[in-house]
């Protein structure tokens, strides 16, 4: 039985994509937008 279960995991990472942009999860977490892939930053209006 666990032979037949390590086989399953075996065939299931062949088809698993591996996350590309690990080093942005920080970004995403913490609120930064993206659009299209790439990082929107926002300038911020200081009030006079």
């Amino acid at each position: 039985m666990l032979l037949n279960f390590l086989r399953l995991v075996e065939s299931a990472q062949t088809r698993w994509r591996a996350i590309t942009g690990a080093h942005l999860i920080a970004l995403v977490r913490a609120g930064a937008r993206f659009e299209n892939g790439v990082l929107v930053k926002h300038e911020q209006a200081t009030a006079a």
